[in-house]
């Protein structure tokens, strides 16, 4: 599950650009100008950003160009109602990768997402290959040499957002809000059930393993 932070201060276009996302599925955070999009990058992995540039405290152009000088290649769209040509040339000097003005198409807005994503190779078949272990996001299934497994949903979400980033340590708040949801009162002893799960699941697949980060979370080791 991709997740992407929105970035503006207008509510309602901050609850549109939500809106449209979670329709196709993506997660969604969102912030009400620059300073508060840092913290959420400082707790949480973000996959793209959508961000206006006219906000309060630090607007779209300081935040990319901040990402940018500390080698941060986060994918950014940019979504202003500045339309001049200058305006656009900012964005891409501070390091943008995609421009698109107000009002906003909603079926743009996805396509534009999409090819951002599968610029940044983060899996954009939705699909993950490993040897002969197919990971496939459309049907919550994991397929080696002709076996097919059909995962619970849960248990297919952490395993994919594991293996999408091999070697990446999450932590447990993390795993917990992307895959349960930030509400959710669900506690950590669920997400250890859910790997312990997985592990027996892919015991002696020598394609991957799930690894515990003492004191942090945990990483998926790719062995081929």
């Amino acid at each position: 599950m991709f997740h992407i932070l929105v970035a503006d201060d207008d509510k309602n276009i901050r609850l549109l650009l939500k809106k449209v996302l979670e329709r196709e599925n993506y997660l969604v955070s969102t912030a009400v100008n620059g300073e508060q999009a840092l913290e959420i990058l400082d707790r949480e992995h973000i996959d793209l950003a959508v961000l206006d540039i006219m906000m309060p405290r630090m607007d779209g152009y300081e935040f990319t160009r901040l990402l940018r000088e500390n080698r941060n290649d986060l994918p950014i769209l940019m979504v202003s109602a500045r339309q001049q040509p200058a305006d656009k040339k900012q964005g891409f000097l501070a390091g943008t990768d995609d421009y698109m003005t107000k009002p906003i198409d909603p079926e743009e807005l996805l396509l534009r997402v999409k090819a951002l994503l599968r610029r940044a190779k983060i899996a954009s078949e939705r699909q993950i290959v490993i040897g002969e272990v197919t990971l496939d996001y459309d049907s919550f299934t994991v397929s080696r040499a002709g076996e097919v497994q059909e995962l619970p949903q849960k248990e297919f979400l952490l395993l994919y957002k594991l293996l999408s980033y091999p070697g990446r340590i999450f932590t447990r708040i993390q795993l917990m809000d992307e895959i349960w949801g930030a509400d959710s009162e669900t506690g950590w002893e669920t997400l250890t059930v859910h790997v312990g799960r997985l592990r027996k699941r892919f015991e002696g697949w020598e394609e991957f393993s799930i690894e515990s980060v003492r004191g942090l979370g945990y990483k998926a080791v790719k062995k081929i």
